[in-house]
């Protein structure tokens, strides 16, 4: 069998043999071997639980696939949840005629993010449907996790962090798509952002990753706590390739996404510490202050700072720039 057909959704011995002669063969380990219909698990203390369906379009781009975006994606909710990421379901739902090939090439990268990130896929479930009722393939991940930390209550003076420079997941995306034009090979920053948990106990108190909606939409949604939020432009970093798209196309990179990056509330006292910790792991290596809670705007305004000099309030993002990136 080369490609999915929809006698493998019967739950018959063709399943069985889909299970495990494809699914086991990436992704076995002794939970998920014995195929029950849930799994035994033990976890101490208070549990964190989320989850995340993944429908980008196409499945492949560089720096990324929907298998990869599917790991990371739960496993980055529950970070900057304050919640230390433990065990992972994964439900496929696959389009008749999908490619095996392609099936194995993103069950390889589920089993290398998973490992990346620590994590275990322990239940899963396959579903098939008619040609024609998806888009070859759809992901959805679950994550449960030991609770390490909570959100503290922001104050003013606090300062804002970025891990990184915010974006290169929309562009990649843009660019693999092939919408506009562009081309070159610009890679999403994907990835699983596991090494930032320390930072809870370093003086972290509120953490987002800049997904849907892009760093402005995190600082408004930052806003919402009731203070006002302060940032500078001149501070924001954008990768070359993010700049440049955003100026050819008139988009503002601020509502670009990102799939590993993430803002971070600190406290003036800890921010030495977390940055330099931050700084310390390689996906944090580019890690900065670009402004702090208060000092400027009203009660629920986010006001940057423009490299010119002027005062430009943000809004969060309405409509979508480009759909189907997750």
């Amino acid at each position: 069998m080369d490609r999915i057909s929809l006698s493998l959704g019967s739950g018959g011995k063709l399943m069985r043999d889909f299970l495990n002669d494809l699914i086991l063969k990436y992704l076995d380990n002794d939970r998920l071997n014995k195929l029950w219909d849930s799994a035994h698990l033990e976890i101490d203390g208070k549990v964190g639980f989320t989850t995340d369906s993944f429908v980008v379009t196409p499945h492949f781009f560089p720096g990324g696939d929907i298998g990869k975006l599917a790991v990371a994606g739960t496993v980055n909710d529950l970070v900057v949840s304050g919640i230390k990421p433990r065990f992972l379901s994964l439900a496929l739902i696959l389009e008749e005629g999908f490619p095996i090939s392609s099936l194995e090439i993103i069950l390889a990268s589920i089993k290398r993010t998973a490992l990346e990130a620590g994590v275990e896929i322990v239940t899963g479930d396959t579903k098939v449907v008619r040609k024609g009722e998806a888009d070859g393939i759809y992901v959805n991940t679950a994550g449960i996790g030991e609770v390490i930390a909570r959100p503290e209550r922001i104050e003013e003076g606090d300062l804002i962090v970025t891990t990184g420079p915010p974006g290169d997941h929309s562009v990649s995306i843009m660019v693999a798509r092939g919408e506009f034009e562009f081309e070159g090979n610009v890679e999403s920053d994907c990835q699983p952002m596991n090494s930032f948990l320390p930072s809870w106990k370093m003086g972290a108190k509120w953490m987002r990753d800049i997904t849907r909606g892009g760093l402005a939409t995190i600082l408004c949604e930052l806003s919402e706590g009731g203070l006002p939020v302060h940032v500078e432009e001149a501070k924001i970093q954008f990768s070359p390739p993010v700049r440049a798209v955003a100026e050819i196309l008139g988009i503002d990179p601020l509502y670009l996404a990102s799939e590993g990056k993430a803002v971070i509330v600190v406290s003036g006292a800890g921010v030495n510490d977390v940055l330099h910790f931050l700084k310390s792991v390689p996906i944090g290596r580019n890690s900065c202050i670009i402004g702090k809670i208060g000092g400027m705007g009203k009660k629920g305004e986010v006001v940057l700072k423009t490299v010119s000099g002027g005062l430009r309030l943000l809004e969060p993002l309405t409509g979508e720039l480009l759909p189907r990136i997750c």
